[in-house]
């Protein structure tokens, strides 16, 4: 169940910052969708969806920035 909560938190996060354009999801994600996602091509989902299956991989840094996505979001 934590897990799900967790894939369904990235998602929405990932959804969020794109449509806000932030630069500081990008700045704390950048490495890990480079390293983690490189051979994934861009469009469709397919990034959301790579960091959604390794987001046990994610750096703390990422994560951090995806929570205080994800509050900002439920705060509006």
């Amino acid at each position: 169940m934590r897990k799900l909560f967790s894939l369904l938190l990235i998602a929405m996060s990932i959804t969020t910052a794109r449509a806000q354009g932030t630069g500081a999801m990008r700045q704390a994600c950048g490495d890990d969708v480079r390293t983690l996602c490189s051979g994934i091509m861009p469009g469709g989902g397919r990034i959301k969806q790579c960091m959604i299956e390794k987001f046990d991989k994610l750096s703390d840094v990422c994560k951090t920035a995806l929570k205080e996505a994800k509050a900002q979001q439920s705060g509006k």
